[in-house]
């Protein structure tokens, strides 16, 4: 088993760069997407037990790389680049998360009994992981100090879920499409991704193209990051300070620094000076993708036995109903197979993931959309989650 901490980073780093060059070398795999194939490799690494179940060396990846992320990536987003996405896709999205919200209320009814006061907690990282991906799971379950024990489980039938909706996502729009509007002629307008590498898809995909990006760039983003997370923490702690004291309301203390950090990033992103940073979204990227493989190494199979099968039942639910809401509302909006199923992948996966149901489908006029949509959820789910949980916490449901 390798532990060193040295070595087990050596390995992360190169499971990471293995799941790109998957994605980018091999055709088959690129359908699937270096995020899901990272998830992968780290399940295989841990179920195999090749790398032990806890380590300091995941605890700093999912703690302070995992926050480094969550403000490159959103010093990427900006509001004014809905528009690029479109009406359309940004509508499916809101349906999406609002189905994925719904979803957590259902589960949190049926499986209160079996959770009990966690379940609250449990509503809403389920809330936040599926508006936007699994980043959003650990800021959330994080933030709400989710118990440990159901922490692992969780993220372990997260993963499979996320896997499983990938496919699902995948293959929908070619078993109902028939039941919707045509898929529009600008998703298939772009020019086509070259499955074996080519230039072209270097000049398509987000993962693959090229950045001029200088050191002084990269200092500049490092520095940013560190400050804004430095910020945030002395934010949280100091108005928790506070509120001790009472010279502020108990609830304003309590707020998490995830939620000062997303708030910090998104104004500083939306500022002239600091906004769409070159290099942000490829740090973003490549310190996400690290977070994957070690979400990977978190999914075992024990650890969903161990917390019991109502855990992964309650993921299911809630991508059960997020889906049925998701297809169903969007029939009636009119809304066309394909474009829902890249913005429900959004918020399930994140942009990575609906990255890949775009190339999977040969869809590259969705990849831009899909990203911008996906990267708004890391910016929506975060709150999204902790107001669900605060909301099903106030209905007392599971206390």
């Amino acid at each position: 088993m390798i532990s060193g901490a040295l070595p087990l980073t050596a390995l992360i780093a190169s499971a990471t760069v293995f799941a790109f060059w998957l994605d980018w070398k091999v055709p088959s795999l690129s359908k699937v997407g270096a995020s899901l194939i990272a998830l992968v490799l780290g399940a295989l690494l841990s179920n195999v037990g090749l790398v032990p179940a806890t380590s300091p060396v995941y605890d700093t990846i999912a703690g302070p790389v995992t926050m480094l992320a969550i403000v490159w990536l959103l010093l990427a987003v900006n509001v004014g680049d809905l528009k690029l996405a479109g009406p359309k896709m940004v509508g499916a999205f809101a349906i999406a998360v609002t189905g994925t919200a719904i979803g957590a209320f259902v589960g949190a009814y049926l499986f209160a009994g079996a959770l009990g006061a966690d379940t609250w907690k449990l509503a809403g990282t389920l809330t936040g992981t599926y508006s936007g991906g699994s980043l959003n799971f650990v800021a959330v379950g994080r933030g709400l100090e989710l118990p440990s024990a159901l922490f692992a489980g969780a993220t372990a039938a997260d993963a499979l879920m996320t896997g499983v909706w990938l496919a699902a996502t995948i293959m929908l729009p070619l078993w109902i499409g028939r039941f919707y509007p045509p898929v529009p002629d600008s998703a298939t307008a772009s020019a086509a991704l070259a499955p074996d590498g080519a230039t072209g898809r270097d000049e398509t995909h987000p993962f693959f193209m090229k950045a001029s990006v200088s050191a002084l760039d990269l200092a500049k983003l490092v520095a940013l990051a560190v400050i804004l997370l430095a910020s945030a923490e002395a934010t949280a702690h100091g108005l928790s300070w506070l509120a001790e004291g009472g010279r502020v309301p108990r609830w304003i203390g309590e707020i998490p620094v995830i939620l000062w950090l997303t708030t910090y990033a998104l104004i500083v992103g939306h500022s002239k000076r600091f906004s769409r940073p070159v290099g942000s979204f490829q740090l973003g990227t490549l310190a996400l993708h690290f977070f994957f493989v070690v979400i990977g190494i978190w999914s075992r199979v024990a650890d969903i036995v161990a917390v019991g099968v109502e855990v992964f039942l309650y993921t299911a639910v809630v991508v059960g109903v997020h889906g049925l809401f998701v297809f169903g509302v969007g029939r009636l909006a009119k809304i066309d197979a394909g474009t829902l199923s890249v913005a429900s992948q959004a918020a399930i996966g994140g942009p990575s993931s609906a990255l890949a149901v775009a190339v999977s489908r040969e869809w590259p006029g969705f990849i831009l959309p899909g990203v911008i949509v996906g990267l708004m959820g890391y910016a929506v789910g975060t709150y999204l989650g902790f107001g669900v949980a605060y909301l099903v916490q106030g209905l007392g449901v599971g206390l």
